[in-house]
């Protein structure tokens, strides 16, 4: 399976390093630092993704 990284639209561009990348993954949704893409990564279940940003957007 080929992992596909998408920063969000709202970063600084395609070389902003203050961002995050996410990635739908066979065990979940990826989360990692586009500074240390080879780094340690959060993998969260669609749901409670779905869950977080709902709350963050409706503030």
């Amino acid at each position: 399976m080929t992992v596909q990284w998408r920063k969000s639209s709202h970063s600084g561009g395609a070389n902003d390093a203050t961002c995050v990348e996410l990635a739908k993954l066979s065990t979940g949704i990826g989360i990692r630092d586009s500074k240390d893409p080879e780094g340690s990564l959060l993998i969260v279940a669609p749901a409670a993704l779905r869950q977080v940003l709902r709350r963050v957007t409706e503030r």
